[in-house]
């Protein structure tokens, strides 16, 4: 690996999205340090897809954080006494887990900071998404101006980057553009509640949004369904 590539900390959840940023990222000639979470979600899958994207698409390393937002429930991603709803529901779901991409960005600022990196990636989608509050634009805006006063380098002069190449576009999109950059999607894991075995219950919010992007793309849908 060539010493002039620039570092970044590609945010990878072992989803689509994620995948697709990583690949990006790596296309626009990062030396990228993949970071997942473990934070307490309803399955491990996920975490293995994330083992497996970031050794298919190159990343420098992959560290996995610890961090038990399971202990703050709200959430029907942390707390398995609230229901995975089967349809979309009005507003904010019980699937937005209260200040993940908060969290998630300020661990990956942290890493960042540790490895003499200023630029941080984020699947983060404001078009085909669940509507939670912590991926749109403006977020990002307030986190990148955050990044620059709390922090030591950002303090000494440094500029963070927080890059979002997904925020603007649609499902069927993401997905062409994955393929192009050679993304196996066989290879994630997007649903809200995936059994052992990675296989997709077919029916939760992020499983409808990833079925239509792919009929939308007119490409097939790869994903392990355990029923149709």
């Amino acid at each position: 690996m060539s010493e002039q590539r620039k570092k970044a900390v590609v945010l990878v959840s072992g989803g689509l999205d994620s995948a697709t940023v990583l690949a990006i990222a790596r296309e626009r000639g990062y030396a990228c340090h993949a970071l997942s979470m473990d934070y307490g979600q309803r399955h491990r899958a996920e975490l293995a897809a994330a083992r497996r994207v970031a050794d298919d698409l190159g990343a420098v390393e992959h560290r996995v954080v610890r961090i038990g937002l399971e202990a703050l429930g709200g959430s029907a991603l942390t707390d398995p006494t609230i229901a995975v709803p089967a349809q979309t529901e009005e507003g904010i779901p019980v699937t937005y887990v209260p200040a993940r991409n908060t969290v998630f960005l300020a661990l990956a600022l942290g890493f960042a900071e540790v490895i003499g990196a200023r630029d941080l990636f984020i699947g983060v989608n404001a078009v085909d998404y669940s509507g939670y509050p912590d991926c749109r634009p403006e977020f990002i805006e307030s986190f990148e101006h955050l990044a620059a006063v709390a922090t030591k380098a950002g303090v000494e002069g440094a500029q963070f980057h927080i890059h979002t190449p997904l925020i603007h576009l649609t499902k069927a999109e993401i997905i062409r553009e994955g393929l192009r950059l050679g993304v196996d999607y066989a290879r994630t894991v997007s649903c809200y509640q995936a059994d052992e075995e990675g296989r997709a219950c077919g029916v939760c919010d992020s499983c409808r949004l990833r079925r239509a992007g792919f009929e939308a793309a007119s490409v097939a849908d790869p994903t392990r369904y355990r029923s149709r």
